[in-house]
């Protein structure tokens, strides 16, 4: 009787240990955001559609179709008249960026955010464990990250990471590795910063689907804190519930639709090709199928696998016109879609019922502050948080985008109230614009006049900046 009440105690002790161990486990797998903070260029660095155009004009590659391609992109891209361009653009030489104003470009975005969210925090950079920066169009040695460590002269066992490559999407493959590596380091902060190089990487060629990055890509990133210390839920904006990555690099129209190339005459740029939008909707179509049972609530599953079952049809025989799908706000309250252009958010917008309201944010942050890039998202959050829509309890869904091909996706939790106008506080109140035409639609109109293709190409040029200035 003994012997087995002793087998029994070891027993119960057993599982109560694995069961503790389990829980210290799983509290060491949270990801927190403590803070975050997006980028803002300073004034003189603003780019208004005036300016834009003189940039084009200055472009002697171009010729009339060119421009007509160019005042259609700009017309029809979604951005305002107060995004911000690299210094180098903005100065004219564009066509010969040098490594000094690459570095200062980076150095820019890493001091004025940095500073902000060690302030916010309170968190020391000394205390940081785990560093991530992606920038995917610029690598210089020492690295990047070797450059942050230097100026907040951060401790020597720090892990330092690097990444190139990733696109737009970047931010949460660095937000996935850091949920990898709280594996195995316990109550550790990390920071992520997500920037571009848009600088050294302007195109001055003139083959169309290349053009298109300068019109849509603005200067612009963001820099956050993570943590997996649950003494510090407390003053965490989120906590990360899941996270999902897609891609389809191993089919080459997905490898190639979405590329850094030069052109036929040297120049180089990122060329997005005609196949970017079906492979797009691929990768989007694989993560959801992964991330949607996750996160929504099983009795959304059944009723959507009820009424697409073939049987269904017997019932109702008008059930295909009806266009059945899944509703994502049973388990999702707000969505971060990537503030890429405007088809772009119409057509997932679309796909994925949403209403104006849920494209609000995205649709707000491309028009204020451009496409820029692995940071777009965090605009729109900061949209969101803004506007006082992030209640504690709500879920936010954010998709993106990037080059390989690959989409990647992620939710996160809303831990309190959230209401910083953080870098929207000077202009939110005259958000959200109703009115989104661009004025150039007006002034630019004449260019699509099929008579222009007899007139001389300069007193078109000439005529044109007459109109703009």
């Amino acid at each position: 009787m003994e012997i087995f009440m002793v087998i029994c105690l070891l027993s119960l002790f057993y599982v109560v240990f694995y069961i503790w161990k389990l829980i210290l486990q799983r509290r060491g797998q949270c990801c927190y955001l403590l803070g975050y903070e997006c980028y803002k260029a300073t004034e003189d660095r603003k780019l208004s559609m005036e300016s834009c155009v003189n940039i084009i004009l200055r472009n002697k590659n171009l010729g009339l179709e060119e421009y007509r391609y160019l005042l259609k992109s700009i017309v029809n891209s979604g951005l305002g008249g107060e995004t911000y361009g690299p210094r180098n653009v903005i100065s004219a030489r564009e066509e010969n960026p040098s490594l000094s104003e690459a570095i200062l470009e980076m150095d820019d975005v890493f001091s004025s955010t940095l500073d902000k969210l060690f302030a916010k925090t309170g968190v020391s950079p000394s205390d940081i464990d785990i560093l991530i920066v992606n920038v995917s169009l610029f690598s210089p040695a020492p690295s990047l990250t070797a450059r942050i460590i230097n100026r907040y002269k951060m401790k020597e066992d720090i892990k330092a990471f690097n990444l190139s490559g990733m696109g737009c999407s970047a931010s949460i493959v660095a937000i996935d590795l850091v949920k990898h590596l709280f594996k195995t380091n316990r109550n550790a902060c990390a920071v992520v910063v997500s920037t571009e190089s848009i600088g050294p990487n302007w195109y001055s060629g003139k083959e169309q689907p290349m053009m298109l990055t300068n019109c849509l890509y603005r200067s612009g990133g963001c820099s956050m804190l993570l943590t997996n210390n649950a003494a510090l839920k407390h003053s965490a904006l989120l906590k990360l519930k899941c996270i999902l990555r897609t891609h389809l690099g191993s089919s080459n129209e997905a490898y190639g639709c979405s590329i850094q190339v030069e052109d036929d005459h040297g120049h180089r740029g990122f060329r997005l090709t005609k196949h970017i939008k079906a492979v797009a909707t691929q990768a989007l179509t694989f993560n959801l199928q992964s991330l949607l049972p996750r996160i929504l609530p099983l009795r959304e599953i059944i009723r959507y696998a009820i009424l697409t079952h073939p049987l269904y049809k017997v019932i109702d025989r008008n059930i295909e016109a009806k266009k059945v799908r899944l509703n994502l706000k049973t388990g999702v309250d707000h969505f971060g879609i990537p503030p890429t252009e405007r088809a772009v958010i119409d057509g997932l917008g679309k796909s994925l019922g949403l209403s104006d309201y849920d494209l609000e944010p995205a649709r707000m942050a491309l028009h204020r502050f451009g496409n820029t890039s692995t940071g777009g998202l965090w605009y729109v959050l900061g949209y969101m948080e803004a506007k006082k829509r992030l209640k504690k309890g709500d879920k936010i869904l954010m998709i993106s985008f990037g080059a390989g091909y690959e989409c990647n996706s992620c939710v996160w939790e809303v831990m309190s109230n959230l209401k910083d106008a953080n870098v929207w506080k000077d202009c939110i109140l005259s958000y959200p614009i109703k009115n989104t035409k661009n004025p150039l639609a007006e002034k630019c109109g004449w260019l699509n006049d099929e008579r222009l293709s007899f007139v001389k190409f300069d007193d078109v040029k000439q005529n044109l900046q007459r109109q703009i200035l």
